[in-house]
């Protein structure tokens, strides 16, 4: 089966359980349509480049998933309808990535080094 990866922006204005919800039903309907999740990161509140829809801000979430094409563009349609949803990609890959995502490496490491220059203070 071909592997995506699958990003979507949430309104900024959801809380954290509304966005999990959100990841959920899109695990949702790729397990109704035969495929599979192999991973779900929830990457946080980040600040956008421009305004998209008014919001400044969004949470993103990247599914990586293992499905049809027919699947996916069911999970595009979901997500076309949904007002909380602001933007998604799909894109197709060889392999998904193991471990953390780049994104989440780069969180970890921002942690990493605020809290040793809070140290130094």
């Amino acid at each position: 089966m071909p592997l995506y990866e699958h990003v979507f922006l949430a309104r900024q204005d959801l809380s954290q359980a509304q966005v999990d919800a959100l990841a959920a039903t899109a695990t949702e309907i790729v397990e109704q349509g035969g495929g599979k999740v192999a991973k779900t990161e929830t990457w946080g509140l980040k600040s956008l480049a421009y305004k998209i829809d008014r919001n400044r801000k969004a949470h993103f979430v990247l599914l990586n998933i293992e499905c049809a094409g027919n699947v996916v563009a069911e999970l595009e349609r979901q997500n076309r309808i949904n007002e909380d949803v602001i933007r998604w990609l799909t894109v197709s890959v060889d392999e998904h990535e193991e471990g953390p995502s780049a994104q989440m490496r780069k969180n970890e490491r921002d942690r990493k080094r605020r809290s040793e220059r809070e140290e130094r203070i």
